[in-house]
């Protein structure tokens, strides 16, 4: 008898069910069992699950499956409240596409030129995915045309809500031809998701899985501390409890900033994650975090936005935040996916008030009050593994993944093994290498051509 939820059991396309084997993708999520079925058979789906449920799987595939990679026209809108988003959702497409052969994705958010994108859409995407503001702007400057969509999807959509979109989706509509198939994902439903499901799709199938997802199991501290000490304490607090990937919030840039600065003068490997840094400043930040080259990623709740990385070990709030509800959104980043998480919160008495209406929202929560033990392990575990090295040439100079990985590796190179996540932007490319093997890694991608051309590696700190 077959699995029900084995991917096999779909109605997909031979190359994305031989792409999701080589993925290791084997068995459905729960939104995915839930969704898949009805977005294949070509309904219009209002889903509500949690952040990193796959659901991005769930709506890429149902719009893989239908698209005709031979015709090139925009198929497929995807729209995301944040760039964070918008760029792993555009990497997970990526991944899901790559047995398909010649899928076109661009990702078209604010903070860059519009002239790059501009020219790249001349080469007309099959799938386009961006936040709402800088659809729009191409729209009304008609560098993009959606007369040929055949899906179009909301993602996040209650964070579009809470971020000021609704104008900005109201007009991208007049845009979208009416016979489409529209999915629209939100963690939560505030009545405005109601009213936006009832302007954009016809007759969707409702589902919730939050309620069967199962809990996540995170464990919760908060620790007494003192202004002067805070700093310090969070040392000892990432030492104690975190692991190889944590996130640390604050609720103001400068703290954020001040707080970097602070844990890399004890010589950890801490990148920090707020509103003054431009596009590509918070793209190597993201990359060089996501790849586990540094082991702490601190940021405040408006730059965390969208944020999806796999396997957070621990979250660390630097002070409580003033609102529960943030409080719930912070934790839950980590202990995903059935795995267990460590949540900290560091509090002043002046602060205490705060955790009432933390403990208020969340009756089960078992808040725990805990001094902060001395380190006890061997090894540190703040260390990351891995180095990143930029090279100075991206898609746009027709480089894939494998050229680097081959430039590495060939001839008494790096061993495979040693060569850890590749990410690919237009101009430029990051690749995370073992720390024992950075040198000889920077000779092989400055000495070696590729595809004919030589190109700048630098190790980014």
């Amino acid at each position: 008898m077959s699995d029900p939820t084995a991917f096999d059991t779909l109605n997909l396309k031979p190359e994305l069910l031989g792409n999701l084997g080589d993925l290791g993708y084997v068995e459905m999520t729960l939104v995915q069992a839930h969704t898949l079925p009805r977005i294949l058979a070509g309904a219009d789906v209002l889903a509500r699950a949690k952040t990193g449920s796959g659901k991005t799987a769930a709506f890429g595939l149902g719009l893989l499956n239908k698209l005709d990679a031979a015709s090139f026209r925009t198929q497929a809108l995807v729209l995301c409240p944040t760039r964070e988003l918008a760029d792993q959702v555009a990497k997970e497409i990526r991944r899901l596409a790559r047995a398909v052969g010649n899928v076109k994705i661009l990702t078209l958010c604010g903070g860059v030129p519009l002239g790059p994108q501009i020219a790249s859409l001349q080469h007309h995407p099959h799938i386009v995915v961006g936040t709402p503001g800088r659809v729009l702007k191409h729209l009304g400057k008609a560098t993009l045309s959606l007369k040929s969509l055949q899906t179009f999807v909301l993602d996040e959509a209650d964070r579009m809500l809470d971020m000021g979109f609704m104008d900005e989706l109201d007009a991208i509509l007049a845009y979208v031809p009416a016979a489409r198939q529209t999915l629209l994902f939100s963690a939560t439903y505030p009545k405005a998701i109601a009213k936006i499901s009832a302007k954009v799709q016809r007759n969707p199938q409702k589902i919730d899985v939050t309620d069967d997802e199962r809990p996540a199991q995170i464990t919760q501290y908060w620790c007494s501390v003192t202004r002067e000490n805070r700093c310090g304490e969070l040392v000892r607090a990432l030492r104690a409890w975190g692991g190889e990937l944590n996130l640390v919030f604050c609720n103001t840039k400068i703290d954020c900033a001040d707080v970097a600065a602070y844990l890399q003068s004890q010589k950890i490997v801490a990148v920090a994650l707020h509103g003054d840094l431009d596009q590509p400043q918070r793209t190597e930040v993201l990359v060089r975090f996501a790849n586990r080259s540094a082991s702490v990623l601190i940021a405040t709740d408006v730059a965390a936005r969208g944020l999806d990385v796999k396997d957070l070990d621990a979250v660390f709030n630097f002070e409580p935040p003033k609102q529960a509800d943030v409080y719930v959104h912070r934790i839950g980043r980590t202990g995903r996916a059935g795995k267990a998480g460590v949540a900290v919160s560091l509090v002043e008495q002046r602060e205490e008030w705060r955790l009432q209406g933390i403990e208020e929202l969340l009756p089960d929560a078992n808040l725990q009050h805990r001094g902060i033990p001395d380190a006890s392990r061997s090894a540190d575990p703040l260390l990351p593994a891995m180095t990143t090295i930029q090279i100075s040439g991206g898609r746009k100079n027709k480089l894939r993944p494998g050229d680097l990985l081959g430039a590495l590796t060939a001839e008494g190179g790096v061993p495979g093994e040693a060569v850890g996540s590749i990410d690919l932007f237009d101009v430029c490319s990051y690749v995370a290498v073992r720390n024992t093997d950075v040198a000889k890694a920077l000779r092989q991608l400055s000495n070696r051509p590729i595809k004919g051309r030589k190109y700048r590696a630098r190790v980014r700190k």
